[in-house]
């Protein structure tokens, strides 16, 4: 079960920098930054420990089996962003 982030996410990188695994991009210093809306999961490279899920001030973060009806598509984009 992964985490992931939904459209609520304002960017602020917060739960990048709590990332034990380095699974969220971009990066506040990453060039991609200034393309993207929000920050991404990548469901491969995430351990499930939530971390990043406590500390977003927005509550964008949502466990995959428990993102609310209307967001799970954003368990798909999450996923296309690191292909």
């Amino acid at each position: 079960m992964a985490f992931v982030v939904t459209d609520a996410c304002i960017k602020d990188f917060i739960c990048v920098d709590e990332c034990s695994t380095a699974a969220i991009a971009p990066t506040a210093s990453d060039s991609a930054a200034d393309n993207v809306s929000q920050v991404y999961i990548n469901p491969d490279e995430c351990i499930d420990c939530g971390n990043c899920a406590t500390v977003c001030p927005q509550s964008a973060i949502f466990a995959v089996d428990e993102l609310p009806e209307d967001k799970a598509h954003f368990s798909e984009a999450n996923q296309a962003y690191f292909q």
